[in-house]
């Protein structure tokens, strides 16, 4: 049996973009990043997370925390 992997369509996200596509809201995304919890980086002035980190966040894989 052969896994289908699934490619995002995009290399990185904006703040708007990420609120977008998880219906969560721009505030909360800026605080998740600040926090820590979801990766991002600054390009300019745009602030961009990629697809991996994106991923890793809605998976839970992102935390800080130590277990």
């Amino acid at each position: 049996m052969m896994l289908e992997t699934v490619t995002p369509s995009k290399w990185a996200y904006s703040i708007k973009e990420v609120a977008q596509e998880t219906s969560l809201s721009q505030p909360f995304v800026r605080l998740e990043i600040k926090r820590g919890k979801l990766k991002a980086k600054k390009f300019g002035t745009r602030t961009l997370s990629t697809a991996e980190n994106l991923s890793n966040y809605l998976n839970g894989e992102n935390t800080d925390e130590t277990k």
